[in-house]
């Protein structure tokens, strides 16, 4: 039997994939390799270099192509959360002179953020004043702004093979307004509302992402999606005791990953 055919590094440690590794160029992989990748009928990881060419060769990807396609993109992100009507706060996206028109539109204090390529809670500004803002706008040629929420901790729902894994509050520490695990905070697992990771799994399935960490808030006691990570950390659910690369190596050789097309 064909060993399945992986791109990315992610699942190097298990023997039973063929891993064939990242490689700046096409032409660095031997012949055999191209022929492996030419051959397989689904391509795991296959790094955002390649995913597009390969879904347009017809080949099925683990992540889906939606993963690779909206990562790391908020304004991607949040227009699909709009399209599709799923609850997301005040958010708008502010061009060239329209930025000019931000306090038209938005109070202090509020979010900005860079738009793409920022994770971890890097990017994340809370903005109080104008000094705050012109110094955010120097930064960003393209301003990316939310409504300042009312809570205190925010929600990480993981979901894979469109199953919730794990979901968990996170809590900033002191001193700090971001929930980012990277940036300190701790984790809990108790008192997750039901309705956050039934909304998770709702926008997993509805936008095809078939590996996702989704962040949410909680607000007057309603679910509201604030962005997803196909690159989601791991830390918090290694404190509930997953493995999630395990997890998913498992799923792929046990036949449930990627999920069956409905």
């Amino acid at each position: 039997m064909t060993k399945p055919i992986v791109i990315g590094a992610r699942l190097r440690r298990y023997p039973q994939f063929t891993t064939l590794g990242p490689r700046p160029n096409l032409d660095d992989y031997p012949p055999e390799h191209l022929e492996l990748i030419r051959r397989a009928e689904v391509v795991y990881y296959p790094t955002e270099a390649l995913a597009l060419q390969l879904a347009a060769m017809g080949k099925r990807l683990f992540p889906s192509l939606a993963c690779h396609l909206l990562e790391g993109d908020k304004i991607k992100q949040t227009t699909l959360f709009k399209l599709l009507g799923l609850p997301h706060p005040r958010t708008r996206v502010f061009y060239g002179s329209q930025r000019g028109e931000i306090l038209d539109h938005f109070a202090f204090p509020f979010v900005a953020k860079k738009a793409r390529a920022s994770s971890r809670g890097r990017g994340v500004h809370l903005i109080e004043n104008q000094t705050q803002l012109t110094a955010y706008l120097a930064e960003n040629k393209v301003a990316y702004i939310q409504e300042r929420l009312p809570i205190s901790r925010d929600l990480r729902v993981v979901v894979i093979g469109f199953e919730p894994v794990c979901a968990y509050w996170r809590l900033p520490p002191p001193g700090e307004w971001r929930s980012n695990v990277a940036q300190g905070a701790t984790v809990d697992f108790t008192g997750v509302p039901p309705q956050a990771v039934e909304l998770a799994v709702a926008a997993a399935k509805a936008a095809d992402l078939d590996e996702v960490g989704l962040d949410l808030a909680v607000v007057d006691g309603q679910p509201l999606l604030l962005e997803f990570n196909v690159k989601y950390g791991r830390q918090g659910p290694s404190q509930m005791g997953l493995d999630v690369v395990d997890y998913v190596a498992q799923g792929i050789l046990a036949g449930r990953l990627p999920p069956p097309r409905e």
